[in-house]
């Protein structure tokens, strides 16, 4: 397996690239989300960004995770591209679970049989809300980088990865005890990986543990 992802990582290098088109879908409130698609295939991951970032942000890791068999959606949050919803001038504040479920619904009305979701930051907490508000079923497995679900962790509805660098912190001090306590309350199957260093969620790529990163996400989402 690991061998594998060896493979995978490596076709970045030699610039392998998987087509991208954009889609546009509707929230349940009355917004609309534009994502970049790229890949095809039944398993489909969706990548929600964090504050700082936007859906071309994840354009490597999506060309990966295409290149290993995955159809992927990376959305722009309302208030971010071209998209837009109830509270779009200050997404922090928004409901954007919400968009994170019309994405996972799109997917699966369009062929999809499993669906996770790899979130950073404000993305991580938008993703553990969507498992929080989802059907049973919905959402397979949730990737957290330097993140936790903003409700209570013991109502996730699916298996969880967290990842955060020891160091992770901002003006209210470090990350890592909050989201571990988030972990603590996290029903099984879960997993907690804390790596060295201080980047905070998607600048984890720009790291020299971006190949790590990327196995563990590309080992968590392939697993039966």
């Amino acid at each position: 397996m690991r061998t594998l992802f060896a493979l995978i990582l490596g076709l970045l290098l030699v610039q392998v690239t998987v087509a991208r088109k954009t889609i546009s879908f509707p929230t349940e409130d009355g917004g609309l989300i534009f994502a970049d698609v790229y890949g095809e295939g039944e398993r489909a991951v969706v990548l929600a960004h964090g504050g700082r970032f936007n859906k071309e942000s994840w354009a490597k890791q999506a060309q990966m995770l295409a290149a290993a068999g995955f159809r992927v959606l990376a959305l722009d949050f309302r208030g971010y591209g071209k998209s837009k919803g109830p509270g779009d001038s200050q997404p922090m504040d928004a409901p954007l679970h919400l968009d994170v479920l019309a994405a996972v619904r799109y997917l699966r009305t369009n062929g999809a049989k499993t669906v996770s979701i790899v979130g950073g930051s404000m993305g991580g907490g938008a993703a553990g809300d969507a498992s929080i508000a989802s059907q049973p079923g919905e959402i397979d497995r949730v990737v957290f980088l330097g993140a936790s679900p903003n409700g209570p962790a013991g109502k996730l509805k699916c298996a969880s990865l967290f990842i955060v660098a020891r160091d992770d912190a901002n003006a209210d001090g470090p990350r890592l005890p909050g989201i571990r306590a988030q972990y603590e309350k996290s029903p099984q199957p879960k997993e907690l990986i804390i790596l060295d260093g201080s980047a905070h969620a998607q600048f984890l790529f720009e790291t020299d543990q971006a190949e790590r990163v990327m196995r563990e996400i590309l080992r968590f989402l392939s697993a039966k």
